[in-house]
C-alpha cells in the first residue's frame, strides 16, 4: 500500500487520535461512521481513520479534519445497544487525506498511503536514536512504576524507527493532541525529538509530583510534631495549675465582668476549665467554646427601665389605635399595678381575636409606652418541643430554644415578649410544644425556666409575655388556664373609617411617596372601599386596597398624566377595578320556609339563608350546603324537635311519612359548620310544615335543645354587625346573651330591634306571620 493513492470509506474521530501498529477498540454513533463500517467490512475490511480539529463539529468538512490520518484494518465489530457500534482496528501505515466527499450516506476520501520506513530494520542514526530512546522510556517505566516488562519487550521487538517512535508514543501519552503531533511529522529527527521531549516532560511532571508530595509530608509531620508539643506543654500547665490558653484566658476576663447569679458563675468557671483542658482540634471544643459564649452573652442582671406613666402609655396606645377600648382599659390596668407594686407578677394575656384586628401592633405598643424590649416569637407551625426548651448540648448542631434566643436578642431580662399565633403550636413525636410551653406561662415556675440547652435556671418572671390566638377552642385546656383572655373583636364600619382615615392612609401615602396634596380620599370613598371591596373582621385588607390606590396613583404621577388625585365613590372603580362584593341584604318579601340566620367566620360575621321544603315522598330527610357534623347534628334535633310537637303547632303527623323535607343553605362549594343555627333551620322546617310564612326583615342566631330551649352562642357582635349592614329590622338572640349585647357600644344596636328569646315558641311568634 505504501504510495499508492486508495479510495477508502473514512470515520472522523472524536477526541482520539489512532496510530499505526495500535490495536484498540472504539465506539461510533454517528450513522455516517457506522454506514463506514459496514462499508469497509464488505471492502476489504480497510477504513482510513483521521481526527476532528475539534470535536463538537457534527458534519465535519476537509478543513475541519487533520491532513494525516492511520489507514487502519478492522478487526472485529460488536453492536451494542442504542445503536452504538464498537470497532476493533489494527493500524496498518500513516496516511494523509487528499479529498473528502460524503457519498452514499458516509464520508470517503482518496488517500495517500506515506511510505515511512517500509523495510526492516534501522540505518545508522535510527539505530542510535532507538537506543536512546528506548533508554528513555526504561527511565519513565522506572519512575512511574508502570509495567515494565511485558511492553518494554514489546518495544525492543519494533521492526522499524517508525513502528518504535509510534508504539512509544502509544505508551507515554494518551493526549490525543500530542499524538497527532508525531503522526503529522513527516521526517525521522522531528519525530525523534518530539517523542523525547513528551517523555521528558513527563519525567519532570512527575518529579515535580514526587517533591510536592515530600514537601506536604514533611509539613504533616511538622504539624503532627507541633500538635504533639502544644499538647505536652498543656499537660505540663495543668500540673503546676497554670492556663497559657488565650481564649480561656478571654473567657475568664469576661467572666470576671460578668454581672450574674453565682450559680451562673460557678458553672461557667467550671465549664471554662473544662474548655481549657480539651485540645483546640477537637470537636468537644467547639461544642463547648459555644456553650461558654452563649452563658456569657445571657442578660442575666440587666434590666431596662420601665416607665409607669400611665397617662403616657395611654397617649401612645390612642394615637396608634383607634377603638379597642377594653384592650387599652386592661393594659392601662397592669401599668397602674406595676407603678403601685413594682414586684407584682406580670400577667399573661392572651389577646383573641380575628386576623387583621391589630393583635400584633398592639403588644408593639405596649412594648414602646412601657419602654420595654420587643422580642416577637412566632408559634404558628412550631412542633418541635426543643424549639422552646432548646436541644441538649451534647447533640450535634445543639442550640437553645427560642426564649432564651429571645432575651440574648434583647439584651435584657425583662423585654415584653409577643408569643404569636399560640393557638397554632402543634404536637406530634418531637414532643409537644403547648406542655413545654405551660412551665414559661406560669408566673408561679417561670422564675427557674429550665432550658436543655443552657441547663441552669433562667428567671423569666420580669418578662411580660402577650399571646395572641385567633381562635381559643384550638388551645389546649391547660395553656388557657394559665392566661388571660382579652378579646380584640371586630371593627365596626365606623371603626375601620376611622382607622383608615387617621392611621392607614397616612401610612401608605409615606410607602408609596405621596402626599397628602398630591393624593386625597373622601368620606363616601374610604366607605366604598370598606363595604365594595372588603369583607374581613380586621383591616389587614381594607390597607392593601389602599395600598392599591396609592401605587395606581402613583403611576400616573410618574406618567406625567394627572398630578392631583382626589378618591371620590363615583371614581374609585378606576383605580380598584369593578367591586368585589355586593352588600348583603334581607329578604323582599315574606316567604315560607326561607329563614336568614346569622354566623360567624374567620373573616367576621355575615348572613346565610336557610331553604327549606317539603315535596311528596316517604318521609325522608335531605340536608345540603356542604354542612359540618355539627349543622348537620342540628338539623336532626330540629326535626325531633318539630316531629314531638307536631300537634302542638297544628301539623298533621302523617306528613313526616308522606312527604319529604329538604333543607338548603345556599354557597354550597363554602363549608359551614357550628353550634348557632339550630332555631334558624327549625323555624325554617316549621314554615314548610305549617306553610306560615317568616317575616324578611328578621334575622336570628342560636342553638336549639330537643325539648325546645335556645341555648347561647358565640360571636355575637360580628354577627350582629352583619345582620346591620343587610339591612335587618329585629333580630332573635338567646336570652342567656343579653350581658353580651350590654357590652356592645351603641353604634351597632342603634336601630335594631332585639329581641330575647327563650324557648323556641318566642321565635315562633316572633318570627311567623
Amino acid at each position: 500500500m505504501n504510495n499508492r493513492v486508495n479510495r477508502l470509506p473514512l470515520i472522523a474521530l472524536r477526541g482520539m487520535t489512532i496510530l499505526p501498529y495500535m490495536v484498540i477498540h472504539f465506539d461510533v454513533s454517528r450513522k455516517k461512521s457506522i454506514k463506514a463500517v459496514d462499508t469497509a467490512m464488505k471492502n476489504g475490511q480497510m477504513i482510513f481513520l483521521t481526527t476532528q480539529k475539534s470535536a463538537d463539529i457534527m458534519e465535519p468538512s476537509m478543513d475541519d479534519v487533520y491532513d494525516y490520518g492511520t489507514i487502519s484494518e478492522i478487526k472485529q465489530i460488536v453492536r451494542m445497544p442504542g445503536g452504538l457500534v464498537r470497532v476493533l482496528v489494527r493500524g496498518l501505515c500513516k496516511g494523509k487525506i487528499l479529498t473528502l466527499e460524503t457519498e452514499n450516506d458516509m464520508y470517503i476520501g482518496d488517500v495517500e498511503s506515506v511510505g515511512e520506513n517500509p523495510e526492516e530494520g534501522y540505518s545508522s542514526i535510527n539505530s542510535a536514536r532507538s537506543e536512546i530512546l528506548l533508554e528513555t522510556v526504561k527511565k519513565y517505566y522506572d519512575v512511574t512504576g508502570r509495567n515494565q516488562g511485558e511492553n518494554y519487550n514489546r518495544l525492543k521487538l519494533a521492526k522499524n524507527f517508525d513502528e518504535l517512535i509510534y508504539r512509544c508514543t502509544a505508551e507515554c501519552t494518551d493526549d490525543y493532541k500530542t499524538r497527532q503531533d508525531i503522526l503529522s511529522m513527516e521526517n525521522d529527527e522531528d519525530k525523534f525529538y518530539g517523542i523525547m521531549d513528551i517523555i521528558g516532560g513527563e519525567l519532570e511532571l512527575h518529579d515535580l509530583k514526587r517533591q510536592l508530595s515530600a514537601e506536604l509530608k514533611e509539613r504533616v509531620d511538622n504539624h503532627q510534631k507541633e500538635y504533639f508539643l502544644n499538647e505536652q506543654l498543656k499537660l505540663i500547665r495543668e500540673e503546676l495549675g497554670q492556663d497559657g490558653d488565650s481564649e480561656g484566658e478571654q473567657f475568664k476576663e469576661r467572666l470576671s465582668k460578668l454581672d450574674a447569679p453565682d450559680y451562673v458563675k460557678e458553672k461557667l468557671a467550671r465549664e471554662i476549665r473544662i474548655f481549657s483542658g480539651i485540645s483546640s482540634h477537637s470537636s468537644e471544643s467547639h461544642v463547648e467554646r459555644m456553650y461558654i459564649e452563649t452563658l456569657l452573652d445571657m442578660p442575666w442582671n440587666k434590666y431596662s427601665e420601665e416607665n409607669p406613666d400611665v397617662l403616657h402609655a395611654e397617649k401612645i396606645l390612642n394615637d396608634e389605635h383607634y377603638g379597642l377600648t377594653k384592650v387599652k382599659e386592661r393594659i392601662l390596668e397592669f401599668i397602674a399595678v406595676r407603678a403601685m407594686n413594682s414586684e407584682s407578677d406580670a400577667p399573661i394575656i392572651c389577646l383573641v381575636g380575628p386576623p387583621g384586628t391589630g393583635k400584633t401592633s398592639i403588644a408593639t405598643s405596649v412594648a414602646k409606652a412601657l419602654n420595654r424590649k420587643y422580642v416577637r416569637i412566632c408559634l404558628g407551625g412550631v412542633r418541635d418541643e426543643a424549639e422552646i426548651r432548646g436541644h441538649r448540648k451534647t447533640y450535634v448542631g445543639a442550640m437553645p430554644g427560642r426564649i432564651v434566643e429571645g432575651l440574648k436578642q434583647a439584651k435584657v431580662s425583662n423585654p415584653l415578649m409577643l408569643l404569636d399565633e399560640i393557638d397554632k403550636v402543634g404536637t406530634d413525636s418531637r414532643g409537644d410544644t403547648a406542655s413545654a410551653l405551660l412551665e414559661i406561662l406560669d408566673s408561679a415556675q417561670n422564675n427557674s425556666f429550665r432550658d436543655h440547652y443552657v441547663e441552669i435556671p433562667v428567671d423569666l418572671s420580669k418578662c411580660l409575655f402577650i399571646a395572641t390566638a385567633n381562635d381559643v377552642s384550638t388551645i389546649p385546656k391547660p395553656l388557657l388556664d394559665r392566661m388571660e383572655i382579652v378579646e380584640v373583636n371586630s371593627y365596626t364600619q365606623v371603626e375601620k373609617y376611622h382607622i383608615a382615615k387617621e392611621h392607614l392612609i397616612a401610612k401608605q401615602l409615606e410607602k408609596n411617596g405621596l402626599t397628602s396634596k398630591q393624593i386625597s380620599f373622601s368620606k363616601d370613598a374610604i366607605n366604598k372601599i370598606i363595604l365594595n371591596y372588603t369583607r374581613e373582621a380586621g383591616v389587614r385588607e381594607l390597607e392593601r386596597q389602599i395600598a392599591a390606590v396609592c401605587r395606581k396613583t402613583a403611576k400616573l404621577i410618574m406618567s406625567g398624566k394627572q398630578e392631583v388625585h382626589k378618591i371620590k365613590a363615583s371614581n374609585l372603580s378606576e383605580y380598584l377595578g369593578t367591586v368585589k362584593y355586593e352588600p348583603e341584604e334581607c329578604l323582599k318579601k315574606d316567604t315560607v320556609g326561607i329563614v336568614k340566620g346569622l354566623a360567624w367566620t374567620a373573616v367576621g360575621g355575615t348572613t346565610l339563608d336557610v331553604e327549606a321544603d317539603i315535596m311528596d315522598g316517604k318521609g325522608e330527610v335531605t340536608i345540603t350546603g356542604k354542612l359540618g357534623d355539627v349543622m348537620k347534628e342540628s338539623a336532626m334535633v330540629s326535626l325531633g324537635y318539630i316531629r314531638s310537637n307536631a300537634e302542638h303547632y297544628g301539623i298533621d303527623s302523617t306528613v313526616f311519612e308522606k312527604k319529604n323535607i329538604h333543607v338548603h343553605i345556599p354557597e354550597g362549594a363554602v363549608p359551614k359548620d357550628g353550634p348557632s343555627a339550630g332555631i334558624t333551620m327549625t323555624l325554617a322546617m316549621l314554615s314548610a310544615y305549617t306553610g306560615r310564612k317568616v317575616k324578611h326583615d328578621i334575622a336570628m342566631t342560636g342553638e336549639i335543645t330537643l325539648h325546645g330551649q335556645v341555648l347561647p352562642i358565640g360571636g355575637l357582635k360580628e354577627k350582629m354587625l352583619a345582620a346591620k349592614n343587610a339591612g335587618v329590622k329585629t333580630i332573635l338572640v338567646p336570652d342567656k346573651n343579653k350581658k353580651d349585647v350590654l357590652d356592645m357600644e351603641e353604634e351597632i344596636t342603634d336601630g335594631i330591634r332585639i329581641v330575647y328569646v327563650t324557648r323556641m315558641d318566642d321565635v315562633v311568634k316572633e318570627a311567623l306571620c
